[in-house]
């Protein structure tokens, strides 16, 4: 199953642009053709050291980046021992300088076993970068550890590899999604937020470099790996768990999470009857931000202002009350932006004036605003 996998990574990596170099163990043809690599790479696939005797020199040295995926315990041996009897093990002996993802697949037995637990510790220590193996069920049937990472996971390990580090050293505190603001055990308030940017902008941080905390309001979105990710659920929570880890030496804040402005001024323990809920009282809650920025220490904060309409004025006067070093403008009316999709359209304010995006995707808008952080830091 890996092997199969291993076309859809391929075929994934030309989706995002990359151009994609296949080499194939003689195991590997057993499980899928080299015409389906071609295909999918759409480029030629390499499998013999006789047929082009210096490719195991040309091919590493032209590469940005080595992907072995899967990476049975085989393979993994050589690697560690310096082996190189085909193709894709002298590549990677060849491959000195070069950044290299390996993603293991075999039997929980074989991954648990001392022998490969050294040999990824070798390579980990060389600068290898390990990515999985997941548990579940094995090909063999059984459960345990030894699947191969799923193609979104490698590819999300391989952007972040050939990101420059240039937020390293900096500690980042992400919030993300809604809060919720209970009436009673069954009932709340809260908002249509579903996480995506903020889970964008804690993915973007960490591939920079960065330490990255993310603090996440209910979502349904999984924590990004390599990412310590601190689930919340009301404005309060997302408030102790915000001063937290300012107080635990935070350089930059990034408050995209919905917070709640209000919250049921008396939460019922028990379900209240529809009749007696004609009216709500409601109290405010606590302004993150202005709590965070009011502090004896204050890192660098990036608010977020969703409005409908362009209401530019009322951003930049969020960011002056409240104390922020820059606030992300979008109008969450407008087509492809806003709640539970993938692309945003925004504009950033800050004190040297605004920066206007087009349409694009919440990834690549968090890049563009660790970008316009680091112009603004200097």
């Amino acid at each position: 199953m890996a092997a199969y996998k291993a076309v859809d990574l391929a075929r994934r990596l030309r989706d995002a642009e990359a151009s994609v170099t296949i080499m194939m163990t003689e195991a590997s043809q057993r499980f899928i053709t080299p015409l389906s690599l071609e295909t999918a790479s759409q480029n030629r696939v390499y499998s013999s050291l006789f047929d082009d005797p210096l490719a195991h020199i040309r091919l590493p040295a032209e590469a940005d980046l080595v992907i072995i995926a899967p990476a049975t315990a085989n393979s993994l041996a050589k690697f560690a021992h310096g082996i190189a009897d085909d193709l894709v093990s002298t590549c990677v002996l060849a491959a000195t300088g070069k950044k290299i993802i390996i993603a293991p697949a075999m039997n929980w037995r074989m991954y648990e076993s001392p022998a490969c637990r050294r040999n990824l510790e070798i390579l980990r220590s060389d600068g290898m970068i390990q990515v999985g193996p997941e548990s579940g069920s094995l090909a063999c049937g059984e459960e345990g550890i030894g699947r191969m990472s799923e193609v979104s996971e490698i590819i999300e390990a391989a952007v972040a590899a050939l990101c420059p580090k240039d937020l390293a050293g900096e500690t980042v505190v992400v919030t993300a999604g809604p809060t919720r603001e209970y009436i009673d055990p069954v009932r709340f308030i809260s908002n249509r937020s579903s996480g995506k940017m903020g889970f964008a902008l804690a993915r973007a941080a960490r591939n920079r470099g960065a330490s990255v905390t993310l603090i996440a309001g209910p979502t349904a979105l999984a924590a990004p790996s390599g990412i310590t990710c601190i689930r919340t659920e009301t404005a309060k929570e997302m408030l102790q768990a915000v001063k937290g880890q300012v107080n635990a030496g935070a350089t930059i804040l990034v408050m995209a999470a919905a917070v709640a402005d209000f919250s049921p001024a008396n939460r019922s323990n028990t379900k209240i009857e529809k009749k007696d809920l004609a009216t709500l009282a409601l109290d405010r809650t606590d302004d993150i931000i202005t709590a965070v920025a009011s502090a004896g220490r204050k890192p660098f904060i990036v608010g977020f202002a969703a409005e409908t309409g362009m209401n530019l004025d009322r951003a930049a006067r969020k960011m002056k009350d409240k104390g922020m070093d820059m606030v992300v403008f979008n109008d969450v009316s407008a087509e492809g932006c806003g709640f539970d999709v993938d692309t945003n359209r925004v504009i950033f304010l800050d004190r040297a004036g605004k920066k206007e995006l087009e349409l694009m995707s919440k990834y690549d808008v968090a890049d563009a605003l660790f970008n316009r952080l680091l112009q603004i830091k200097a």
